[in-house]
């Protein structure tokens, strides 16, 4: 029975990176997906990725098949339409890609690098002994067969499923469950209109609580006439369905008229704060399986790979050192969490705060710009909300009645602050753990 150094289970955006970062190195590594070959990287999916995510992980840009269009900015629209924050600048400027052929380069990339592929492979559960998984039990999808393929380190990429993730055991110290009101329920659709959109450069975003309840709905311009529309609702008790509220809101207006579905589905992204922890003995939680998202906007295509470079480096660091202990996992913890994680953490109780809002209160502070476009930029991309209260806004405010919004807006913005130097001092080791915890938990109890 042939036994890898690393099996990966999960060939999305975060699977192919660790198993690419891992085979560069030298290690034998095997990468598993439910689907064929031919068919990874065909996932429902928003599509839009900024560029800095490439510079940073030293990817070559998309081009060709792969790159549907370059992207300046983002639109983003207040509930009544009557405020739009044109959103511009380096870290905004990206690109949509066709996801399709995005995921193909990147399966071959790992496979160049090394990695062997089992394709139409279900995973069914983790192999743990002595405390530590040794790798996964899995069924070939064309024959039925079922077979125990043994690893030194998992590593679980397998998205929202997260089927290595939720049948680990307690002891393993990783959160094993994601509650419901932390996910957005989406549906999209890739339409061809009869005109190109205007503005073609800047994707738009919609902010409306009554048609897309604590999520957003969403247009980004594809190639030519085509577009990716769609939209999203938080999965709190009574949500509505976000296919009828597309169809219902958005597919009926204008710009719609006699335009042509070429694809719809859809799914389910975790916008939410990582979990604590990513590692235990021989596993690594990766990509959405460990909620590597963006809580705002729910984009994972950048922070996924960004978990599976820094997992693949850090794993075979560890492997030329012995045993794949917490231990010897752990500066996956630190390196995510230390950087991205801490904007991510600032980014949940943004997401929190603003759930919570009315439209009102959304049109009132687009309108007075109690956070200015520049700063929106900020905070998107470094998790840190600066507010832009003047003396006139306040007098405003308070004639209008709304001085209670204000305190709140004041009290979140402390509380990002609070949790993002948490997480910046992201404990070294295990054991410093449960005193770290005490503290996120404390302030997320607030």
């Amino acid at each position: 029975m042939e036994r890898f150094d690393v099996i990966v289970v999960g060939a999305g955006t975060a699977g192919c990176m660790a198993a690419k970062t891992t085979a560069k190195s030298g290690l034998s590594v095997c990468l598993i997906d439910y689907k064929d070959a031919k068919s990874i990287g065909d996932k429902v999916c928003g599509d839009a990725i900024g560029r800095h995510h490439f510079d940073n992980l030293g990817l070559a840009y998309p081009r060709g098949d792969e790159l549907e269009r370059t992207i300046a900015g983002i639109e983003v629209y207040s509930p009544d339409m009557e405020t739009v924050f044109r959103l511009t600048g380096e870290g905004l400027y990206g690109f949509i890609v066709n996801r399709y052929a995005f995921g193909q380069r990147l399966l071959k990339e790992a496979m160049d690098a090394g990695a062997i592929l089992f394709d139409s492979t279900q995973v069914l559960e983790p192999i743990v002994e002595g405390g530590f998984v040794r790798g996964v039990v899995a069924r070939d999808r064309r024959t039925g067969e079922r077979r125990r393929i043994p690893g030194i380190v998992t590593i679980d990429a397998s998205g929202c499923s997260a089927i290595i993730r939720k049948k680990l055991p307690p002891e393993m110290g990783i959160e094993t469950t994601v509650d419901k009101k932390d996910e957005v329920i989406c549906y999209r659709e890739i339409r061809a209109l009869e005109n190109e959109i205007e503005n073609p450069e800047y994707c738009k975003i919609y902010l409306d609580l009554n048609i897309a309840p604590g999520g957003y709905y969403w247009i980004f311009p594809k190639r030519g006439n085509r577009v990716n529309v769609g939209l999203g609702v938080a999965a709190v008790e009574g949500f509505p369905n976000p296919k009828d509220q597309l169809y219902k809101f958005v597919l009926n207006r204008h710009l719609f008229k006699d335009s042509t579905l070429i694809h719809g589905g859809g799914g389910i992204v975790p916008t939410r704060r990582p979990l604590d922890s990513l590692v235990g003995n021989g596993v690594v939680i990766i990509g959405d399986a460990a909620c590597n998202v963006n809580p705002i906007h729910g984009g994972g295509i950048g922070p996924s790979m960004t978990a599976g470079k820094i997992s693949g480096e850090v794993i075979s660091e560890a492997l030329e050192n012995g045993e794949p202990s917490v231990e010897r996992l752990w500066p996956i913890n630190v390196r995510y969490m230390r950087s991205y994680g801490a904007k991510q953490a600032g980014l949940d109780v943004f997401r929190i705060f603003l759930q919570n809002l009315s439209n009102e209160d959304l049109n009132y502070g687009m309108k007075y710009r109690i956070i200015k476009e520049e700063d929106v930029l900020k905070t998107g991309l470094e998790g840190d909300v600066r507010l832009n209260i003047t003396d006139a806004t306040r007098r405003i405010f308070m004639g209008l009645g709304r001085i209670s919004f204000l305190r709140k807006l004041y009290r979140m913005a402390r509380k990002s602050r609070a949790v993002r130097r948490v997480y910046r001092e992201y404990p070294q080791s295990p054991e410093e753990m449960p005193e770290w915890r005490m503290k996120v938990k404390a302030i997320w109890e607030k």
